[in-house]
């Protein structure tokens, strides 16, 4: 048996992972203060990590409530593999997703989901509701929580703190 203690473990390479995509995301959340939206960003990979879509917050940019980062990635993944079903990928997201994001989470079969700052008004995935583990759905969802934390959670309050003052 090979000796494997010089090699990073699947847990420190799927965590170093999750932090760089977290970047990605975290990009696409600053994009969305050019248009005074909530600072929320997300990305949608591919099974070898390929970008298949890039989402950020523009409700205030289009006047559409459903604009959320998460659903702008989605529709994006989609367009890009042809296909509604995004079997195999991973949403990466700056905040805890709230119940429509879940929702479409959940009938895409999106199979992963890492997000940030949990989200303890309206999140989704475990602090107010929990959609993307519901055994009674058809579908279920691995969630990594609090990856980069505190710099998604930053970026949220400063911006909020900006609007309320």
């Amino acid at each position: 048996m090979p000796n494997t203690s010089n090699f990073p473990s699947f847990e420190t390479t799927t965590t170093a992972r999750h932090a760089e995509w977290m970047g990605l995301a975290l990009s696409e959340a600053r994009l969305a203060l050019a248009t005074a939206d909530v600072p929320i960003g997300a990305v949608v990979l591919g099974p070898d990590g390929e970008i298949l879509g890039l989402g950020r917050n523009e409700r205030e940019a289009h006047g559409d409530p459903t604009a959320h980062a998460e659903v702008v990635a989605i529709r994006q993944a989609a367009a890009k593999l042809g296909s509604w079903r995004l079997a195999d990928c991973t949403l990466v997201v700056t905040l805890e997703p709230c119940t429509m994001c879940a929702g479409a989470i959940v009938l895409a079969r999106v199979p992963r989901v890492v997000f940030g700052a949990w989200d303890e008004k309206a999140g989704a995935a475990g602090s107010v509701f929990d959609v993307l583990r519901e055994r009674r759905l058809n579908h279920w969802v691995e969630v990594f929580p609090g990856v980069r934390e505190d710099e998604c959670a930053a970026l949220l309050r400063d911006f909020f703190g900006r609007h309320r003052s």
